[in-house]
């Protein structure tokens, strides 16, 4: 089964913040996007929501956020609030450098104002995200943006493209050199295309999998077996994997899972 990492923590409470819906792409940019994702939400009180990273180039309109931004190795969060809505395009990973006069690792963990990457029509989508009342006019566009500037995936940007499908339908790679040997290529091949198209090393996307598939378990309504978590997810051992996923999360599972269960409960710990 193909995964493709949300990425959103604590989903349980995001569900009463903003409603999130996803919509395809034009048929001509079916190769490039994955899907576009609207957010809405009408908060008296802010409330700060936390994503974890994913390999993606998005694409963004909303108030404030109008901009392209690179995969990411850190949690990503954002403060929501007053009424808002906007529209982002989540770019297949390796399916971006046809966009950018530059390898993707230059956007690596940062962003770029939309204008820098599309020029004065970004202004014009914006624009139209803005005074848009309905979902069709966001996607319109936004799909209008992306077709205009779009040129031909070169093989490469294909084979880095098929490089991280292959991580998303097969949890049993969990190494570098098995992913390398699932395509044909040296270990050293597959860096130097994933540095160029995806914007991340191989080693980290694999590990973006497992980390997203954790936080969806832990926030399951029965406790994981921890050990056996950590094996089922290609860690050699449970410290590793707690290391990993406090590093990304600012959390361990077990507190993280805490948490999860608490929320869906509606009830503190030791009630």
């Amino acid at each position: 089964m193909r995964r493709i990492p949300s990425g959103i923590l604590n989903e349980r409470t995001a569900r009463t913040k903003f409603t999130l819906a996803r919509h395809p792409p034009a048929p001509e940019l079916r190769d490039f996007v994955e899907h576009h994702w609207i957010l809405r939400w009408d908060l008296t009180e802010s409330h700060e929501q936390h994503v974890l990273p994913n390999l993606s180039v998005h694409v963004t309109f909303f108030p404030g956020a109008c901009g392209v931004y690179g995969p990411a190795h850190r949690l990503f969060t954002h403060r929501l609030s007053g009424r808002v809505h906007g529209i982002g395009a989540r770019i297949r990973p390796g399916c971006f450098r046809p966009f950018l006069d530059a390898p993707v690792r230059t956007l690596a963990d940062r962003a770029e104002d939309v204008t820098t990457i599309f020029g004065p029509a970004a202004a014009v989508a914006e624009k139209s995200v803005r005074n848009a009342r309905t979902d069709e006019e966001m996607i319109t566009a936004i799909d209008n943006l992306l077709i205009a500037h779009r040129r031909p995936i070169l093989p490469a940007a294909r084979t880095a493209a098929e490089a991280v499908e292959t991580i998303a339908a097969d949890p049993e790679i969990t190494k570098v050199a098995e992913l390398a040997a699932a395509l044909g290529l040296s270990i050293r091949a597959v860096q130097r295309l994933f540095a160029e198209h995806v914007g991340t090393t191989p080693k980290w996307a694999i590990r973006i999998y497992r980390l997203n598939e954790a936080a969806r378990l832990l926030a399951a309504p029965a406790a994981p077996d921890y050990a056996d978590l950590a094996t089922r997810l290609g860690y050699s051992d449970q410290p590793h994997f707690v290391r990993d996923f406090r590093a990304v999360t600012g959390a361990p599972p077990a507190e993280y899972a805490r948490s999860a269960r608490r929320l869906i409960s509606g009830t503190p710990d030791g009630a």
